[in-house]
């Protein structure tokens, strides 16, 4: 059973942000990896999203590596799954969500 992605409008924010602060760091070369894997990532997520860990029991959200540098979260419904944001691990940790 394939689940359908829908991205909030914080996930493609958050997306974009990031995009453009990888491309001002590494440029289009890693860009264009980076692109690579997160559709491939995103694509094992449409296909098993019970496979990556809840990163928060209390709202159930999922938490997928996409580089060392680089997570999505996700919340998985009935035959939907939600890409809520893009996170730069570099950041603070997230306290809350």
């Amino acid at each position: 059973m394939s689940f359908e992605l829908i991205f909030t409008p914080e996930a493609e924010e958050t997306y974009e942000a990031l995009i453009s602060q990888l491309q001002q760091r590494w440029g289009d070369r890693f860009v264009i990896k980076f692109h690579g894997r997160v559709s491939k990532s995103l694509t094992i997520i449409e296909a098993t999203p019970y496979l990556y860990p809840i990163a928060n029991e209390n709202t159930e959200i999922r938490k997928c590596i996409l580089h060392k540098n680089c997570s999505v979260f996700y919340k998985v419904y009935d035959n939907v799954v939600l890409i809520v944001w893009f996170w730069d691990n570099r950041q603070d940790p997230l306290v809350t969500f």
